[in-house]
């Protein structure tokens, strides 16, 4: 006989089939299906709508719902697709895929760009570039002077811009990073490589077979 999937079960509000996202993501169905199983435990942590809220995300990515970090909030926005202040199914499975080890470096890139964008112009400009910087200083609890800051911000941001007109566009944004990888390594999550090893127990069954071997 069959098992119990979750067809049977009252779907969330904006869930997507799995056959559905597997085809647009690096995941496979199952692993999309594992996701789904994280999607409803954190999208309940506080709030049981079936919808990850600001204070919900912060929670999973901090055990803080209160603690604000620019950081957390712009990944927040960039995966509040639809900007309407939460993360549906659908756009959790799509963004995270492009932390995926085997997504695209070309979307890893536009990813990034867009993180640094803080006020949606199409630019990075250098204000934006320090406000990340000690963003993520603080997230990784790393304490520099305020001129240190300044010397390294300085320093990307005249290499970035190739132009000299300011700001980084989205091509010299490209260049950049070609030539400096590394400014995109947090953009890989290596064990979502395989999703149902990180959350064996999430992995119940799957309603459409990956292969018929």
């Amino acid at each position: 006989m069959g098992c119990f999937c979750s067809k049977s079960v009252k779907q969330t509000p904006g869930y997507e089939e799995p056959i559905v996202l597997a085809a647009e993501t690096p995941f496979t169905v199952s692993e999309v299906e594992a996701l789904y199983e994280l999607f409803k435990k954190l999208s309940s942590s506080i709030i049981d709508d079936g919808l990850i809220h600001k204070e919900e995300f912060n929670l999973a990515l901090f055990r803080n719902r209160n603690k604000r970090n620019l950081f957390a909030d712009r990944i927040f926005d960039l995966f509040d697709v639809k900007r309407n202040g939460v993360i549906e199914f659908g756009e959790f499975v799509r963004s995270l895929g492009i932390f995926h080890p085997n997504a695209p470096i070309e979307d890893k890139t536009a990813f990034a760009f867009r993180l640094y964008d803080l006020r949606h112009t199409g630019y990075i400009e250098q204000e934006e570039l320090k406000e990340m910087v000690l963003a993520l200083l603080h997230e990784s609890d790393l304490v520099l002077s305020e001129d240190v800051v300044e010397t390294i911000v300085d320093k990307t941001f005249s290499e970035a811009d190739a132009k000299g007109d300011g700001k980084i566009d989205q091509e010299e944004w490209k260049q950049f990073v070609s030539k400096n990888p590394s400014l995109i390594k947090n953009m890989t999550l290596p064990y979502l490589k395989d999703i149902t090893l990180a959350f064996p127990s999430f992995v119940l069954c799957s309603e459409v077979e990956d292969s018929e071997v």
